[in-house]
C-alpha cells in the first residue's frame, strides 16, 4: 500500500485466523485503530509488519493466545519501540527472523514470553537495533535452530544463562558480528 496513514479503526477482525503479510512494505507512518483489533483467533502473524513503515505500534490489545507463527513480524519495521508486555507467546513455535533488522531500540515484554513451544530462533534479533534485551524466562528447551540469532545486533551485553541448548543443532553465525562484548 502506498496510503501513507491508514484509519483501521471500524474494522471487525474477530473472525480473523490469518494476518499474514496484513502490513507487509506498507507506506503508512500511522497505523490507527490496532487497539481495536481483536486477534483471538489469529494463528499466523507471520510477516505482519515486516518492513512497515510506521514508527509507532499500538499491539496493547492484541489477543495472540491462539498464534502459532511469529516468523518475520516485525522484520525491518521501522516501529522505534515495541511494547509486547501483553503477548503471550505460549503456542508459538516459529519466531525465525521475528525482530531481524528491527528500527525498535527497545523491546518491552520480552521477559513475559512463554518460548517454550518454539523450536525457530535463527535470525531473531539479528541486526536488531534493540540496545537491551532481557530473554531470562526464554525456554529454550526445544529450539533446534538458533543461526545467527544475534548476528550483528546492537546489544552490547547478552545474559543467555538460562539458556537450555540440548536440542540445538544449528548454531551458524549465532553471535556474527554482534556488538556484545560481555
Amino acid at each position: 500500500s502506498k496510503a501513507t496513514s491508514l484509519d483501521l479503526s471500524s474494522f471487525d477482525t474477530s473472525k480473523v485466523t490469518d494476518m499474514i503479510y496484513m502490513f507487509i512494505f506498507s507506506a503508512a507512518t500511522e497505523i490507527k485503530g490496532l487497539e481495536n483489533f481483536d486477534t483471538s483467533k489469529a494463528t499466523n502473524m507471520s510477516w505482519m509488519f515486516c518492513n512497515s513503515k510506521a514508527t509507532s505500534l499500538d499491539l496493547s490489545s492484541f489477543d495472540t493466545s491462539n498464534v502459532t507463527n511469529m516468523s518475520n513480524m516485525f522484520q525491518e519495521s521501522k516501529a522505534t519501540s515495541l511494547d509486547l508486555s501483553s503477548f503471550n507467546t505460549s503456542n508459538v513455535t516459529n519466531m525465525y527472523s521475528m525482530f531481524n533488522q528491527s528500527a525498535a531500540t527497545e523491546i518491552k515484554g520480552l521477559e513475559n514470553f512463554d518460548t517454550s513451544k518454539v523450536t525457530n530462533m535463527s535470525y531473531m534479533f539479528g541486526w536488531s537495533e534493540a540496545t537491551t534485551l532481557n530473554l531470562s524466562s526464554f525456554d529454550t528447551s526445544h529450539v533446534t535452530n538458533m543461526s545467527s540469532m544475534f548476528a550483528g545486533n546492537k546489544v552490547t551485553s547478552l545474559d543467555l544463562s538460562s539458556f537450555n541448548t540440548s536440542n540445538v543443532t544449528n548454531m551458524h553465525s549465532m553471535f556474527y558480528n554482534s556488538a556484545a562484548t560481555e
